[in-house]
């Protein structure tokens, strides 16, 4: 009788090994990225122990399969126990609640380039020493500071000097608060922004008389932020044209703020971003430069050249040359990204290993996540990482780390510049189709003119903007002409992002829509047949124009964004969108228009406002509105404005709100409340003029209120009675003491309140006994800045949502980064 013998599976090469290790390492990191809060450290020890221990007990078994998948899982482990211990770590260098709106006395460090802007300067700190009323006390060690020029109540008139430099010790008096930003879905994460970067407070600096704001000197150990600064000085006085400047500051130094916002708008538009921070390309390309330029100083000595082979000296001399401009460009994520791959392929064709590329840059990815586990949340991290996939799996053949090509056999002349170019070509078409997906999955746009624009950007900026910015260290006019070619450049992308469809946007897809969009982009650049890639199309489909969900008819979704301190409500029913206000104007750059509503309003595939309506002219209600009207499609304007408003000067057509008017949009009715016909909102405060507007679903219903007080409260009272009744309000006056009277909530009987408010708001918003009162009531209780963006689905919304749904986006998006305050706030589900 005759055994069949079935061949025992061999284990993959060294280089694979290695890759599926750090795939397994990624994969503990990633899972340990998702969690609401830490785990605690008993389970954490206990679970690497047991990985350990299944290690050591595989270790004995003549199994090689067995051996190395016990391996993977210490890996995962390793991995995932490794980024808590630094998450804990750095959880553990906090303010104390105590200490916030506290004056300090800080002495430290400026650890970074300041960055000017029109109402004041903003400026990394790290901490040296912190006094509370004479008496030493513990501040985190990395603070993110404003010295700002503001009102005489916020006692910051003076703002910042001009010799604030990076470098330099200072002893600031200042006012300090928790990490807290804004949260709205796909929305930026601030917080998780300032937890990587081990910024645990932010505040501001203090101009109060007896204040100590003195700068001490020179810093010693900061070489390298003194030179950054000084290089940015050099390029501001050398090249007057700020935006070319800016640019400059960016490709040398590393300095994007340095970007003017205009000028993002349009790199973003034209799909150019990427070129503008100091990426691998950048690092890259230097790196080969440098070591061209080792190689020729070595040939030059024959001792050098025999005490270590010139290829040797030429591979580490670049790298270290190309690891200090990395540094000196700011050490960016991407710019690490790269020194640690260029270091690994020279460690490894030192060593005489040939790994496959797929599995150098698993390596690098793994290295990459062991300094900075948080970058596996930033786009940049797959877009660089993916971009280079793409390449290696589009390629016939796949190629190792080890061949070089041989100048000798290379084709010459125009035979050699047709190949570049084709080479650049496909190249290029590579990264945009297999990253498109990407871009739709993180930005909801793409650029469609992205291929043209790269086509011109990548090798301007790369071979001649760069080398020449770089070589002005040296001879400083040729930043001049590196200028020159930046405003060329500008001219062409400004062209190209002003045609009608140079980028397009469509809605945050659904997860099974990302992974056909990913496949697609897959399919499009991998060497297959024509009729297999034909199926990228159908399957991009559902991710460049995603199906997005709208309530049914008679039932509306409201959604109070995240905004701060201020208000801007959504309120979509099955075919129509009313904005009511546009949240307030941060600073002279930026308002909750640009910041907010306008990606919330992409990402939620809004293609125009129906209605904007303006309660009244304070600028936490309308300091977006110039935004959003620039941003979007809006069909008209309702608002209790001046006629002689800026606001209301464009071509948009436009009426005053007043009590009595109404509409019916897909089965829901809208009325405004107030303020009452002909009245002059020029007179008394803007506030008693704020448009009352209540919303009626088929079975649910919401009264937005503005900023009206007890006067107003009592006159809708007496006029509408029990017609005021609704299940959802928006707080009065944000919940200010001059509102909310027990009255009012008598005849509202809303089951759930909401409050648009700043953290920690300087004008105390929500006042504690008006809060009390709704809570007295039995009425739920909703603070934004606690639950972030709060969505609400009438009864009834159906499609849009479950019937009386509810969402706190702080607890649906919760990380154990974000602040504690926004954990379990979501009030219970609404009957």
């Amino acid at each position: 009788m005759q055994v069949l013998a079935f061949p025992r599976p061999r284990l993959p090469g060294p280089g694979m090994r290695a890759a599926l290790a750090a795939l397994a390492w990624l994969a503990g990191v990633a899972l340990q990225l998702q969690q609401p809060a830490l785990w605690p450290a008993a389970e954490v020890v206990g679970a690497v122990l047991l990985a350990l221990a299944l290690a050591l007990l595989c270790g004995w078994s003549r199994l090689a399969w067995a051996r190395f998948v016990a391996a993977l899982v210490l890996a995962a482990s390793l991995g995932a126990a490794l980024t808590h211990g630094r998450a804990a770590l750095r959880l553990a260098d906090a303010l104390p609640p105590a200490l916030e709106g506290q004056d300090l006395v800080v002495t430290g460090v400026v650890a970074d380039l300041p960055q000017p802007g029109l109402q004041g300067t903003r400026f990394v700190f790290e901490v040296e020493s912190a006094l509370h009323a004479g008496q030493p006390v513990r501040v985190p060690q990395r603070l993110a500071l404003g010295w700002y020029r503001g009102a005489e109540f916020d006692a910051l008139i003076a703002g910042a000097p001009e010799d604030l430099r990076a470098g330099d010790r200072w002893r600031l008096t200042v006012r300090l608060k928790q990490p807290h930003g804004t949260m709205n879905p796909h929305g930026f994460d601030l917080e998780l922004w300032l937890f990587e970067r081990g910024i645990r407070a932010s505040g501001n600096v203090r101009a109060v008389p007896g204040a100590v704001n003195q700068r001490l000197g020179v810093a010693v150990g900061q070489p390298v932020q003194r030179l950054r600064q000084a290089l940015r000085d050099a390029i501001v006085r050398e090249v007057p044209d700020a935006s070319a400047a800016g640019v400059l500051a960016a490709l040398v130094i590393g300095d994007q703020a340095a970007i003017e916002r205009e000028d993002w708008d349009v790199f973003r538009a034209t799909g150019v971003a990427h070129l503008m921070a100091i990426s691998g390309l950048h690092v890259t390309m230097f790196a080969w430069a440098a070591a061209a330029g080792v190689a020729a100083l070595w040939r030059r000595s024959p001792r050098a050249m025999l005490a270590v082979p010139l290829p040797v000296a030429a591979r580490w001399g670049g790298l270290l040359l190309a690891t200090a401009y990395a540094v000196l460009a700011g050490w960016a994520v991407p710019a690490q990204r790269t020194v640690w791959m260029l270091a690994l392929v020279a460690l490894l064709r030192t060593l005489g290993l040939r790994w496959p590329l797929p599995a150098v840059l698993l390596a690098v990815g793994g290295v990459v996540s062991l300094f900075d586990p948080w970058a596996l949340l930033q786009p940049g991290f797959w877009l660089s990482f993916v971009a280079v996939g793409l390449l290696i799996a589009s390629e016939p053949q796949q190629r190792a780390t080890a061949p070089q090509p041989d100048p000798a056999a290379s084709p010459a002349g125009w035979p050699r510049l047709r190949a570049a170019l084709a080479s650049g070509l496909r190249t290029q078409a590579v990264a945009t189709a297999g990253l498109a997906p990407l871009s739709m999955l993180f930005f909801q746009q793409v650029s469609i003119v992205g291929f043209a624009a790269n086509l011109l950007a990548i090798p301007l900026v790369t071979l001649l903007i760069t080398p020449l910015g770089l070589l002005g260290v040296l001879l400083p006019p040729l930043w001049g002409l590196a200028a020159a070619l930046v405003q060329a450049m500008g001219w062409v992308l400004q062209a190209l992002a002003s045609w009608p469809l140079a980028v397009w946007t469509a809605a945050a897809a659904p997860p099974w829509a990302m992974a056909a969009g990913l496949l697609a982009g897959l399919l499009a650049v991998l060497p297959l047949p024509w009729r297999l890639r034909a199926c990228a199309l159908p399957l991009m489909l559902p991710l460049l124009w995603p199906a997005v969900p709208r309530p049914a008819e008679g039932g509306f979704e409201l959604l109070a964004a995240d905004i701060g301190q201020g208000t801007a409500v959504l309120v979509r029913t099955r075919s129509h969108l009313l904005l009511y206000d546009t949240g307030p104007a941060y600073t002279a750059e930026a308002d909750a228009g640009s910041r907010v509503l306008l990606p919330l309003l992409r990402a939620r595939g809004e293609r125009q406002v129906d209605l904007l309506m303006l309660s009244h002219r304070d600028i936490d209600h309308v300091g977006g509105a110039a935004s959003v009207l620039a941003g979007l499609p809006v069909r008209a304007i309702s608002s209790s404005l001046p006629s002689g408003h800026p606001l209301l000067q464009g071509p948009t057509p436009q009426q005053r709100c007043s009590a009595g008017q109404g509409w019916v949009w897909d089965g829901v009715r809208f009325e405004v409340l107030h303020p009452a016909p002909g009245t002059d909102t020029t007179a008394g405060r803007a506030n008693a003029h704020s448009c009352v507007l209540r919303v009626q679903g088929r079975h649910g219903s919401a009264l937005l209120t503005g900023d009206i007080e007890a006067a107003q409260e009592a006159a809708l009272v007496a006029a509408q009675g029990a017609a005021l009744r609704s299940d959802l309000l928006l707080v009065p006056h944000h919940g200010s003491r001059t509102s909310s009277t027990a009255a009012w909530l008598a005849a509202v009987a809303p089951r759930v309140a909401v409050v648009q408010a700043g953290y920690r708001s300087r004008f105390g918003h929500p006042a504690p006994e008006v809060q009390a009162r709704y809570l007295d009531s039995g009425i739920a209780f909703v603070r934004t800045d606690r639950c972030g963006a709060y969505a609400w689905w009438s009864p009834g919304a159906g499609e849009g949502g479950a019937s009386g749904h509810a969402v706190c986006t702080r607890q649906a998006r919760a990380r154990y980064w974000h602040h504690p305050d926004g954990r379990g706030h979501l009030p219970a589900p609404l009957p």
